[in-house]
């Protein structure tokens, strides 16, 4: 009975195509205006790194002075000092550790009369690839070694290589950068995790940014590579780079991987206790709680959603509230032109019940078929919402959930829509429809 109902629903788009192709029409911009919106929320909240995000940890210290603190305050600087990543990445705590920073570079391109390119990368420890899961399309992360020696060795991304070497494989050869030769040690596949969680430098970054290189923490300190991004110095002594490495200067991001979420207060612990013994010498004067950050906590820290992203649901969902009345008003225009067909239906013996559940999946049916034009509208939205904010670009774009959704909200609108409209439908008096005839 259900496929005799769907096909006679399929036959009544055709009996006035312009009431119909309307209905469609107006569901089809109420679906698509909220599964856009949800679209761009479902993409930024994403989890970046699902298999580890419970197990990556960013500490927070706070080694700021005391004149300009009260107890209770709440400061948080996702950046350390170089004293005290240097003395983090040297301990033993944890599966994984690595410190890194944002830096810019210009690379020198194989053939002279190409120029050369500006790109942002980073200065990351080599614990950075397995932490972070980064996927290598030629050759592998630089060796242990090198990551002693501060070795000038670098992995560039996949869309950096292309640009420099073509789809060859450029691994063993030479790329200088800042004039200085580096070693290629691999090339990294795609991969670009969104938001990026584990380098911070506003909204705008955590969408818009990926890492074109990345060379080793000890090598760029080494050679006194300047940083790309924000800096918090409130007691820096003297000029100089090694002024800046003794410095309480703020510029350096660190981060932990534990082998399982139950180590998080082991972690603490540690932080705890290393806190205390810098304290004897004089540092941490604000005696402010550590805080530590698992992925999920710290994307929440960041409020990476922001509040208009949120009002801008309720915004369309109330928008899809209005569509769905003026298809209510449509739907009940159908309905009352087939007073008649309905009354004798009713009068050969139909229950209300069957003329129910007909004009229902008709209604149903006018949701699947406006299923169809709101993906094909939300994608054009979408597209417009990435010209708008050109950081929005990586997430305005539907998955499979997004495009399942869309279906079932089209169809779920049409059914809600249709209720009264039905229901009105199977109230009808066979013998009143009969008399007029």
């Amino acid at each position: 009975m259900f496929s005799y109902y769907s096909w006679l629903g399929f036959r009544s788009l055709r009996r006035n195509l312009w009431l119909t192709g309307l209905m469609i029409l107006i569901l089809s911009v109420g679906v698509a205006a909220s599964v856009s919106t949800l679209t761009i929320l479902h993409m930024m909240s994403a989890d970046p790194i699902p298999e580890k995000s419970t197990k990556l940890f960013i500490p927070i210290l706070d080694n700021g002075p005391a004149n300009d603190f009260k107890p209770g305050d709440r400061y948080i600087d996702e950046q350390m000092s170089y004293r005290d990543v240097h003395a983090l990445l040297n301990s033993a705590i944890g599966k994984y550790r690595t410190g890194l920073y944002g830096i810019s570079a210009l690379i020198e391109m194989p053939r002279k009369d190409l120029g050369v390119i500006e790109v942002e990368g980073m200065a990351a420890s080599r614990d950075f690839f397995p932490m972070m899961q980064v996927p290598m399309l030629y050759g592998e992360r630089w060796s242990v070694a090198d990551e002693k020696n501060g070795a000038d060795v670098v992995v560039l991304s996949r869309k950096t290589s292309e640009k420099m070497f073509g789809t060859e494989n450029p691994v063993g050869r030479m790329a200088t950068m800042w004039g200085r030769s580096y070693l290629i040690a691999g090339v990294m596949d795609t991969w670009r995790p969104l938001p990026r969680f584990y380098r911070f430098n506003g909204r705008g970054s955590a969408f818009m940014s990926e890492e074109s290189f990345i060379v080793p923490f000890e090598s760029a300190i080494r050679n006194q590579t300047p940083h790309s991004g924000g800096m918090s110095c409130t007691e820096r002594s003297g000029p100089g780079w090694q002024a800046l490495l003794d410095s309480e200067c703020t510029w350096l991001t660190f981060w932990i991987e534990m082998n399982s979420a139950s180590e998080r207060g082991q972690l603490a612990s540690f932080l705890d206790a290393y806190v205390s013994e810098q304290q004897k010498m004089g540092r941490f004067p604000r005696h402010a709680p550590n805080l530590l950050f698992d992925v999920h906590g710290w994307l929440q820290e960041l409020k990476i959603v922001g509040n208009d992203e949120k009002m801008s649901i309720w915004l369309a969902l109330g928008f899809l509230m209005l569509c769905m009345v003026n298809t209510i008003g449509l739907l009940l225009a159908k309905f009352s032109g087939r007073a008649a067909e309905i009354g004798v239906r009713r009068a050969l013996g139909a229950s209300r019940r069957q003329i129910f559940f007909q004009a229902l999946v008709e209604t149903g049916v006018v949701g699947m078929v406006g299923a169809f034009s709101a993906i094909l509208l939300s994608v054009l939205f979408l597209k417009l919402i990435s010209l708008q904010a050109g950081y929005l670009k990586a997430v305005a774009r539907m998955d499979w959930e997004m495009l399942l959704l869309t279906v079932v909200m089209s169809v779920v609108a049409a059914l809600l829509a249709g209720l009264l409209p039905t229901w009105r439908a199977c109230q009808i008096t066979p013998a009143i429809q009969l008399k007029s005839q």
